[in-house]
């Protein structure tokens, strides 16, 4: 009885450590061995921006962006996100005038001013995506955002990879625990949560962070 007890425990204790470990390695393993390969478009998720100058978040993703462009890896570049209440630029205005000044033709370049979060950008632009029959797509991104990024564009139909940002505040280098804690639990969430209707995914940093005390490391 004893044993047959000790086994169910163990069982257990394994099932609530390997399966958020099996997330988090897939989380790991994206931004550090993402896939290389070309495809018509880029997209680049939104970030901050200050009266229509990217933050250093948004310029990284942008100049990666670039970089697939000048390579010959992509031929047309979408910039994603909407605006804060009052402000004159939206991420994605923000993202087409950097993306214009540092050499791209401006009809290599869709703006889609929607989406304050990830699951909402990425909705708005795999819709305009569809509208134009095209199914597949390179995310541009945060290196620990990359599993989540490019999951829910499969999930909405798309075949969709990443290419991380390489410099700025969440680079590999840069980045730190917080931020892949963060990208687990909300890779986490989407994959059970957000399947029965309970939408949290893109709230993980202001409920599980703050509960833990993770919130203000790196």
């Amino acid at each position: 009885m004893f044993k047959l007890i000790g086994k169910v425990v163990t069982l257990i204790t394994l099932t609530i450590v390997g399966i958020p470990a099996f997330f988090f390695g897939q989380v790991w393993w994206d931004a550090h061995y993402p896939t290389k390969r070309s495809a018509e478009f880029a997209v680049v998720m939104g970030a901050a921006q200050y009266d229509g100058r990217p933050s250093d978040a948004l310029e990284a993703r942008l100049k990666e962006s670039l970089r697939l462009y000048e390579v010959g890896l992509v031929q047309k570049i979408i910039t994603v996100g909407a605006g804060a209440p009052g402000d004159r630029f939206t991420e994605a205005r923000a993202g087409r005038k950097w993306l214009i000044e540092n050499g791209v033709p401006r009809n290599r370049i869709i703006e889609i001013a929607e989406g304050t979060n990830t699951i909402n950008s990425t909705k708005a632009y795999v819709e305009y995506l569809k509208k134009n029959n095209i199914s597949d797509v390179i995310v541009v991104t945060d290196p620990y955002h990359c599993k989540r990024s490019t999951y829910i564009a499969k999930d909405l139909g798309l075949a969709a990879t990443c290419s991380p940002a390489q410099s700025g505040p969440y680079s590999l280098t840069n980045s730190s625990l917080h931020y892949l804690w963060r990208e687990g639990g909300a890779y986490i969430a989407y994959r059970t949560l957000e399947q029965i209707g309970i939408h949290v995914s893109d709230n993980f940093e202001n409920t599980a962070l703050n509960a833990v005390g993770l919130v203000g490391l790196g």
